[in-house]
C-alpha cells in the first residue's frame, strides 16, 4: 500500500478528477458519476463547506481510492461517495477510508450518518453494517439507468 501512517488522505482537488473517472466507470458503469458531478461537489465545497472529500495513493502516486461526505448542520451527514479501485480491493482501503469520514462526521458533530448502497452490493452493505450501519429504508428504482433498488442505511452517532 503507502508506507507511513495509512490510510494517508489528502483532499480531492480538481486535477485529480480525470483520475477518477476510470475508477468510476470500472464500479459503476452507466450509473458512474461525470465529472461535472465531482465539479459540483467541489464547488460545494469551497462555496458552502458542506463537503468534504479525500483520495488515497499508493506509493507510486496511483488514485487507490476515494470518499465523499456532506454534513448540513449537525442533524446528519450523507456519505457521497466511496470507491476503491478493483485491483484495490479487499486490502483495507474501503474500511480506510470509511473510518476516516465517520472520524470526520464524528468531529463535525452530526447526529447520524446515512448513505445509500445498490441492494445488490452486498459486500458494501457488509463494509457499512460492520462500521455500524442499519438498513432503515428502501428507494426503489433509484440507480438509473439500471432501475436497481438502493438501501438506506444509517449509522448513529456515537457507535
Amino acid at each position: 500500500m503507502t508506507s507511513g501512517r495509512w490510510p494517508q488522505l489528502t483532499p480531492l482537488r480538481w486535477f485529480d478528477i480525470a483520475e477518477l473517472l476510470p475508477i468510476e466507470r470500472e464500479l459503476f458503469g452507466d450509473e458512474q458519476w461525470s465529472a461535472a458531478m465531482f465539479w459540483s461537489e467541489l464547488a460545494a465545497a469551497a462555496q458552502h463547506g458542506t463537503r468534504w472529500y479525500r483520495i488515497t495513493r499508493d506509493d507510486l502516486g496511483k488514485v487507490l481510492g476515494y470518499v465523499g461526505l456532506c454534513a448540513y448542520g449537525d442533524d446528519h451527514a450523507w456519505l457521497q461517495t466511496l470507491a476503491v479501485r478493483r485491483e484495490a480491493q479487499r486490502r483495507g482501503v474501503g474500511r480506510g477510508l470509511l473510518a476516516a469520514a465517520l472520524q470526520h462526521s464524528s468531529q463535525l458533530g452530526v447526529a447520524s450518518v446515512m448513505l445509500e448502497v445498490r441492494a445488490d452490493n452486498d459486500a458494501a452493505q457488509r463494509l457499512y453494517a460492520l462500521h455500524g450501519f442499519d438498513v432503515i429504508g428502501i428507494r426503489p428504482g433509484y440507480y438509473q439507468p439500471s432501475g436497481a433498488d438502493a438501501l438506506v442505511m444509517e449509522r448513529q452517532s456515537g457507535i
